[in-house]
């Protein structure tokens, strides 16, 4: 049995490599708190949407799994962003035997999936049914919800260029008192890497280094 570990970053821009970094050091830390080898043969990254597992790393890293094997993801967006083929997927891996361990989701970690359906199976036909519509429903509704939070995203990005340009007498990079949903969008923003730095700073209508500067302010709070 082997352990492997995932990371995954949905855009090429250099900046956000950071995203690459903080996987890696949670991964990373997981392995040494659990004597598990992080090296090369261990460690699969794709920078790659995860809309799709037609990723480089993701196939290479599927060809070579066998029963019994786990793979450590940091988050469950890491594994994927689209609920009805991540269900499907899931599924698929769990029923060969694979484990799935999110260290952010834990509740959707196959460990505890297995345990709720080992509960189901012991059950009389309309309970184990109705847990196994729960299960079902705990899995969906995680990964909907970070479908959903890119979309809420990207809407809410495109409303506030709508806004910006109806805006005046704002100079740009002014370092001005951050507003929540700024502050929002930026801790949204450092979980998720395949939001553009570049599309904050038209909403918000701030420069790079004043975004920087509220990220910092942002990661020290």
């Amino acid at each position: 049995m082997s352990t492997y570990f995932y990371m995954r970053i949905s855009t090429k821009e250099s900046t956000d490599r950071q995203s690459f970094q903080r996987q890696n050091k949670a991964l990373e830390r997981y392995a040494n708190e659990n004597n598990l080898m992080y090296t090369n043969r261990t460690v699969f990254r794709d920078d790659m949407t995860g809309s799709t597992f037609n990723r480089p790393d993701w196939i290479a890293l599927e060809s070579i799994l066998k029963e019994g094997d786990t793979i450590i993801f940091k988050e469950i967006s890491r594994f994927t962003r689209e609920a009805e083929k991540g269900y499907d997927k899931y599924m698929e891996l769990m029923n060969k035997g694979i484990n799935l361990i999110f260290l952010d989701n834990s509740t959707v970690s196959t460990d505890y999936i297995k345990q709720l359906t080992n509960i189901a199976n012991s059950q009389e036909l309309v309970t184990k049914t109705a847990l196994e519509g729960t299960i079902k429903l705990l899995l969906i509704v995680e990964l909907d919800r970070c479908q959903k939070e890119r979309e809420i995203f990207i809407q809410r990005i495109k409303q506030g260029l709508e806004a910006s340009d109806k805006k005046s007498g704002r100079k740009t990079g002014q370092l001005d008192k951050m507003t929540d949903e700024l502050k929002s969008d930026i801790k949204l923003f450092l979980s998720d890497r395949s939001i553009k730095q570049v599309d904050l700073m038209k909403k918000h209508n701030i420069s790079r280094n004043t975004l920087k500067k509220y990220i910092e302010i942002v990661k020290e709070a």
